[in-house]
């Protein structure tokens, strides 16, 4: 058995937490800073590189202290180096570069989409290789064929805004404030899904790729028309992209014969998106996958349970490994349409 110290750092979440390759998490903590950046409705980089590092170092006191192990007692310290908000980025991989060389152990990189990509088999030990990978985040919005560790084919991505942010934008729009997801969520359960004319973008096109930019806007012009509810404006919302979401997965699914849907990423902590994607999978013959909420959101025991994958497999770092703005899982993909360096 080894013990992986992860540390994340990527957005506006500090964390670390100790996960061994058993699938045991020893310990975890995360700080977040909702209300440093909630007077800005987003994440103010700057703001949040300076916090994780006042943040980040008590917390892997504490992680520690709570496991009762020092560093000298892990196998390798993992540490999110991209893709993120660079300054973010560069504190939790500097901090696992300098406790890896003071205390000899193995430095692992770890891309923060692989950490989502990997995170439902920290909690799903059946779950095997190769399996389609729904990954909906603030950033990102792809799907991808997972073939093992460090093996990803895209098979689509967003061509403007991703889920998460199209979720936040909105939210804005309706004052209801940052993080969106979670109270567009709440306030669409007292609306009517069907109650707003939103668009579906590129639903039911042969292009496998998504978007939401016209959606975000659409539902501008609702708020600005004053002829709907907020709740019903939140409701339609929630379903447009849940139609979205699904109709470009029905198209990923026919192009793979993996066994099993897999779902990550923040926006997978959606209730509607899980439930949806769980009855496609159903409808299709496939598994279904999708780790408990606290997993999808921003989190280091994904980021330590990749770096156990990945030690596991013989794959560790130099210590002169860089920081990465952009960091694709695939990138040997085509480039897609307006994706530019984002895909």
């Amino acid at each position: 058995m080894s013990v992986i110290l992860g540390l994340e750092s990527s957005c506006d979440d500090s964390a670390a937490a100790l996960v061994t390759s058993e699938r045991r998490i020893l310990a975890q903590a995360v700080v977040g800073q909702t209300q440093a950046h909630q007077p800005y409705g987003g994440v103010v980089p700057e703001i949040a590189a300076r916090a994780h590092v006042e943040i980040l170092p008590a917390l892997i006191e504490r992680v520690l202290g709570d496991a009762k192990l020092s560093v000298r007692d892990v196998d390798a310290v993992a540490a999110t180096a991209g893709p993120g908000l660079i300054g973010g980025v560069m504190v939790a991989l500097l901090a696992g570069k300098g406790l890896a060389l003071a205390a000899g152990k193995p430095l692992i990189a770890v891309n923060h989409l692989e950490g989502h990509a990997l995170s439902p088999r920290l909690v799903d030990p059946d779950l095997g290789f190769p399996y389609l990978l729904l990954l909906v985040s603030g950033g990102h919005c792809q799907l991808l064929e997972v073939r093992g560790i460090g093996d990803y084919r895209r098979l689509a991505t967003t061509i403007d805004d991703a889920a998460g942010e199209a979720f936040d934008k909105a939210a804005k729009l309706l004052g209801l404030g940052y993080p969106g997801g979670p109270a567009i969520e709440q306030l669409a359960k007292s609306g009517d899904p069907v109650a707003v004319p939103l668009p579906r973008p590129l639903v039911g096109s042969a292009e496998p790729h998504f978007s939401f930019a016209g959606l975000k806007s659409a539902v501008q012009r609702a708020v600005v028309s004053g002829a709907y509810s907020h709740e019903d404006i939140a409701a339609s919302f929630q379903q447009a992209v849940v139609d979205c979401l699904v109709d470009r997965t029905v198209l990923a699914l026919r192009k793979s014969d993996a066994p099993a849907l897999v779902v990550a990423g923040g926006v997978a902590a959606n209730g509607a998106i899980r439930s949806a994607l769980a009855d496609l999978a159903q409808r299709e013959g496939r598994a279904f996958s999708v780790p408990p909420a606290w997993l999808c959101t921003d989190n280091a025991a994904m980021i330590a349970w990749a770096g156990a994958e990945r030690l596991a497999a013989g794959l560790t770092d130099p210590l002169d490994v860089p920081a990465r703005a952009r960091w694709p899982l695939d990138p040997s993909a085509e480039k897609a349409r307006g994706a530019g360096v984002k895909a």
